[in-house]
């Protein structure tokens, strides 16, 4: 279809052995105050004034100068409505992003299509629908591929790979269909997110009961801005259905966090909630609809028999069966206990998928008191 500019990669190195930390609070305020500012990327707001060499690359399809160094390449995948700062939002010793460069690793991150950075097309405007024609299908089968084929052309080595949520089902989703496995050394999967049966969450049971998503794009909306008019009426109507209880409007969503702080918290609430497309929310809600799906991943059903011919060549999506994931790959499950997106139940589901992959290269770790969020916030 043309996209040839949805991601934009970042590479961080520790510069020499130097850090400068964050002040305190006052320093916390710089850091948002350059943000707020910066029209250049993270690199200028947040990682260099951190003591770190950075990087920024935008399309990954154009021949680049190799990356210099043998430091191990690790990349670094956000989930839905977030982008590539939730790796940064803390201080550098308690981010992952920075604790990976301290410990000598090359990190990589991405900046998922249609969030702040990685907006532009070849041919289309965020205005047109057709920018915003793709789920998490597209993302899985092209924007992935092409990044980690980016990261290992530019290394030279193949590379760890860290997924949250939706960071996580992209990665499943093309490792089931063998894609990129013989570029990965291993894959760490925090709140895994494949079948969402169970998934306890207020705000997305309701919103996915009502198929929002369906809704929206019957109004012809074809880009879901949380921030903006659309998606700030979207959360009131779903705020004022009946058992949604909005106060802890965090809490309602992703479970009991346990372990964020306040300046964490405003932060994310202030610079992320990125935008995706409205065909996302509807590949999420037809994934959690229990009526016709349990333990079963499909990719996006077009909503009729026809269309869905017409894209797959059969009346029904295919579905991806995570039990054919490479057995050899190492594989690192880490799931919340009070985590109301990704369920214990839901994680367990993919485990019983994963029941004949080799056994040590298959670890499922349970953080009891983590929910959807601490994995990369707390």
């Amino acid at each position: 279809m043309g996209f040839r500019c949805w991601l934009l990669v970042i590479t961080f190195v520790l510069s020499m052995g130097f850090r400068c930390e964050l002040a305190g609070a006052h320093g916390r305020w710089q850091l948002l105050q350059s943000l707020e500012a910066a029209d250049d990327g993270v690199c200028t707001a947040v990682v260099s004034p951190q003591g770190y060499e950075c990087q920024e690359y935008e399309d990954p399809t154009r021949k680049r100068r190799r990356h210099s160094g043998k430091r191990q390449p690790v990349l670094l995948q956000h989930g839905v409505l977030m982008d590539g700062l939730t790796w940064l939002l803390n201080p550098p010793q308690q981010s992952l992003a920075f604790v990976l460069a301290d410990n000598g690793f090359d990190v990589w991150i991405t900046h998922g299509r249609g969030t702040r950075w990685s907006r532009r097309h070849e041919s289309l405007d965020t205005s047109d629908p057709a920018y915003w024609a793709w789920s998490w299908d597209e993302l899985a089968s092209f924007d992935l591929p092409a990044t980690v084929g980016f990261v290992v052309r530019q290394t030279g080595q193949k590379l760890h790979y860290v997924g949250h949520s939706m960071g996580t089902l992209t990665a499943l989703s093309a490792f089931s269909e063998g894609k990129l496995v013989d570029k990965i050394k291993s894959a760490a999967l925090l709140t895994p997110v494949a079948d969402l049966t169970y998934m306890t969450t207020p705000i997305g049971r309701a919103a996915a009961s009502a198929f929002s998503g369906e809704m929206l794009g019957a109004l012809g909306v074809a880009e879901f801005d949380p921030k903006g008019a659309v998606g700030t009426n979207f959360l009131e109507s779903v705020c004022a259905m009946p058992g949604v209880n909005c106060y802890d409007l965090m809490a309602s969503f992703t479970g009991p966090n346990c372990c964020l702080n306040d300046s964490t918290v405003d932060m994310y609430l202030k610079y992320e909630l990125q935008p995706t497309s409205v065909r996302t929310l509807v590949h999420f809600s037809q994934s959690q609809s229990v009526a016709f799906r349990r333990g079963v991943i499909t990719k996006y059903d077009h909503g009729s028999s026809a269309a869905n011919m017409a894209a797959y060549g059969q009346s029904s999506p295919p579905e991806y069966h995570m039990s054919n994931i490479p057995h050899h790959l190492p594989l690192l499950l880490s799931y919340g206990g009070g985590d109301m997106l990704s369920d214990v139940k839901d994680v367990q589901l993919l485990l019983n998928d994963l029941s004949n992959h080799d056994a040590d290269k298959l670890v499922a770790q349970l953080v009891k008191e983590y929910a959807h969020l601490d994995f990369v916030m707390g």
